[in-house]
This record gives structure tokens, sequence and C-alpha cells, in this order.
């Protein structure tokens, strides 16, 4: 009777085992994404980095999912083929507008003050000016990504505000580069005379020797604005677990390896709710690019 009792023992720690063992190759995998606002070999390095290190603090598979544009970032997150992501100050209120409950977890400490910087090639005379430079008129003009903050919507902002019209009305031809580090080098090749990006990319493409600055430099920099930052989807404690957000937002705000850290261009995490963009939103929808 005891060997019967002790045989049915064993029997059900190992079934609870292979349960176990069974449970975590079945358990759901955490997919991210981001913006891809510049070189995509740096995103997948940076990301990548960062999977490992989401994996290693939240005790789930964690898996970076690149995408080709602004919109289908915001897409992959309103469709839940991720359920966090990096995204910038426009395309995260897109993205938390659609659906419903997500939350701002966390920005750059640089991100409260972000801003952009208006760049010329050498060939158009313009020069660093503390005032908007109102001789880009006439000139061939390139923003970044359509759906872009530093890129498109606060410069667009600050055009119609400082010559009271729209930027077609402005420029002689508009285009939209896709991303900042192509704005640097269709201005710095003269395909378009005055161009506008983000800040830290510029000044990573400086200090990295990629700027022929005696082709192309900056012109004017913007007032500052808020950006960059890191959006849940509303379920994702559905999907995860109870408080799932709260440990996502703490691996977040935790991260303190500077290699991490300079890879993303940020000092530090610091924490963020949705009511920071509001300023975005009502922009947005001043622009038209917010419905």
């Amino acid at each position: 009777m005891l060997t019967t009792v002790k045989r049915s023992i064993l029997a059900l720690a190992a079934m609870s085992a292979l349960t176990a063992g069974y449970a975590l190759a079945q358990q759901a995998t955490l997919v991210f994404t981001a913006i891809p606002d510049e070189d995509e070999t740096r995103l997948v390095e940076r990301f990548t980095q960062y999977a490992k290190y989401f994996e290693g603090k939240l005790g789930v598979p964690v898996k970076y999912l690149p995408v080709k544009s602004y919109p289908a970032a915001v897409t992959a997150f309103t469709n839940n083929q991720v359920q966090f992501a990096w995204f910038g100050g426009l395309t995260g209120v897109q993205a938390r507008l659609a659906v419903p409950g997500s939350q701002a977890l966390a920005q750059g400490e640089e991100d409260q003050q972000f801003k952009s910087y208006f760049i010329a090639h050498v060939s158009t005379g313009l020069k660093l000016s503390q005032e908007f430079p109102k001789g880009i008129e006439g000139k061939t003009f390139t923003f970044g990504a359509r759906a872009s903050t530093s890129g498109r919507l606060f410069p667009e902002h600050f055009i119609r505000q400082a010559m009271g019209k729209d930027p077609e009305k402005v420029f002689a031809r508009i285009g939209y580069s896709g991303d900042h580090s192509r704005t640097i080098q269709l201005v710095q090749s003269g395909a378009y005379q005055v161009g506008v990006l983000n800040h830290l990319v510029w000044e990573q493409e400086v200090k990295s020797g990629k700027v022929d600055t005696k082709a192309v430099s900056v012109i004017w920099e913007t007032p500052t604005y808020p950006d960059y930052h890191w959006v849940a989807r509303g379920d994702i404690d559905t999907s995860f677990g109870s408080g799932f957000m709260g440990r996502l937002q703490a691996a977040i705000l935790a991260v303190d390896d500077p290699k991490l850290l300079a890879i993303f261009d940020r000092k530090r995490f610091i924490p963020a709710n949705n009511d920071d963009y509001k300023v975005i939103e009502d922009v947005g929808k001043v622009t038209g690019l917010i419905n």
C-alpha cells in the first residue's frame, strides 16, 4: 500500500514537471517594435540587445519585430502584433488613440525637451540663425517621415507659425525622406536644399564622421517639445498576467547598463504618462495629422 502511494506521488510529481515544462515552452512571446527613424542596421543592433535585456528582467520570451515605416509600427501595435513599442511623440499618440487603455510608460530624460535642427546645403548661403530662417522660402525642402514628430509634425507647426502659410506654399518643392539619416544624405548631396531632422541623429552622425560639415550645416534650432516614449497596449496584463504592465515599466526604468543606454543615446529612462503628450495631440489635430 505504501509503495503504491509513493509511486502515485512520484507519478504526480513527474506529471507536474512535464506540465510546467510544456507551459514554459508554450509561453506567449512578448513582441515589441520601434519606429524606423534611422539606419536599419543601428536599429536592429539596438533593439536586439534590448530584447535580451527584457527577457532577463521579465522572465518571458521577448522578440523585436522590425517594421519598414512609421505607420507600420502603429498598425502592428493596433493589430496586437506587438504588445509594446518605442514610438515618437506623434506615433505614440496615434497608437494609444487606436487601442483604448494603452499607456505611456517611460521616456528618455532627453525626450522631455526634444528639438529639431533645420539644415541647409552650403550652396544656399544660409547660416546659423537664432530666429526662424525665413530665407528658406522658395527653396526645395525635405521633411523626414510623414508621421515623424521631430522630422515633420513640429517642424511643420513652426513653419506655419513663422511664415503664416502651409509648407506647400513656402517651398518650391517638398519631399519626405523617410528617416533622419536619409534627410542628412539628401541635403548633403544637394538633392534638397534644406531639410529638418531629430537633433540627436544629427549629433550622432556628425560624431561618427558621416556628415560633411563643409557641405551641410545647421541653420536653426527649434523650440523644445516632448517626443519619444515607450507605450504598452492596454490589454497587456490580460495577455501576460496581472501587474505585467507595471513590471514592464519597472524593467525600462531600471536600465542602467552604460552600453545599453549609449546605443539608445539616452542618459536614463524616466516615468511618462499620457498627459505628457497632450500638446502633440493638440498640434496633430491643428495640422491634420490626427483626426
